[in-house]
């Protein structure tokens, strides 16, 4: 038996640092992504002027909620009322973010479940020619595309905001790739059986592809929620305003007033954080492709 053991033991104990390194590495790393996000909410909470000395603090000397009410509350000033138009940039966002998502989805999903499964005639030359728009950046195309929605008089409206992201080619080949994990035999039987395409794709296709469909979502409305460029330069009427570009909007005016920075930066991430958390499990679910098997 000590002699069986003895080869054992070292193997173990060298499986236990590793372990052990493994594990603390994840820590760092997760210690070096929190604290920023944990030192914006506290910085949020300082009274003004407290982030700006040195070294700046951590924790606020005094809780404070001035920026949060200064930032959303509407309040008299000199006979006016004013406000930053924080809340209605929110609803703005949240808006656009969800009509974006929702039409998102329901032109990319039965585009890369086409694209999987379907035959049709210029397939695989329309798919090459997707796969090799990939490396055309966004911004290239914004100028051209500005010019055509300023003659079919979308500028300025949320309709110039939603259509531009509509159809992302990363959203229908994230779908295809999945889709080509769905058993051909399953999608033949049905068809033997009489059933028709869309019934089919609703039936059979959808339900093994909700962690997917749920994951994409997640990236379909956290890239709406996040675009700044392309609503920067479509949008002129500060009432249209997205949350992103109300903010850099504060920002140009009051970019010494850290805690009332990081208070609007709180606004804005707060939302889709708490979406994420609801969603994690789904999203998990949807990277790892464990919803269907081949």
């Amino acid at each position: 038996m000590a002699v069986t053991e003895a080869p054992e033991r070292p193997a173990n104990r060298r499986k236990a640092v590793r372990t052990l390194v493994a594990n603390t590495a994840v820590a760092l790393l997760t210690a070096v992504t929190l604290v920023p996000l944990i030192w914006m909410v506290t910085v949020s909470f300082m009274p003004r002027g407290e982030s700006s000395r040195f070294p700046p603090p951590f924790w606020p000397s005094r809780w404070s909620w001035e920026n949060y009410h200064e930032l959303l509350v509407r309040r008299l000033i000199d006979g006016a009322w004013f406000d930053y138009r924080i809340v209605p940039a929110l609803w703005n966002s949240v808006a656009i973010a969800a009509i974006s998502t929702a039409l998102g989805l329901l032109l990319t999903v039965p585009a890369g479940y086409a694209f999987a499964k379907l035959r049709f005639t210029g397939r695989e030359r329309l798919l090459r020619v997707l796969i090799a728009a990939l490396v055309v950046p966004g911004q290239v195309a914004m100028l051209p595309l500005f010019l055509m929605f300023r003659e079919l008089g979308l500028v300025n409206s949320y309709a110039g905001v939603i259509l531009p992201g509509l159809a992302g080619i990363f959203a229908i080949l994230f779908v295809r790739q999945a889709c080509l994990r769905i058993p051909d035999e399953m999608i033949d039987a049905a068809r033997m059986d009489g059933a028709s395409e869309a019934r089919i794709f609703v039936s059979i296709v959808l339900p093994l592809l909700a962690p997917i469909t749920v994951t994409l979502a997640l990236f379909l409305f956290l890239g709406s929620w996040n675009d700044f460029l392309w609503p920067l330069i479509v949008l002129s009427d500060q009432h249209r305003y997205t949350l992103p570009v109300a903010v850099a909007a504060i920002v140009r005016e009051h970019a010494a007033d850290g805690e009332l920075m990081m208070a609007a930066a709180v606004v804005t991430t707060l939302p889709v954080l708490a979406l994420f958390v609801a969603l994690q499990r789904y999203y998990m679910r949807g990277l790892l492709g464990g919803s269907v098997k081949g």
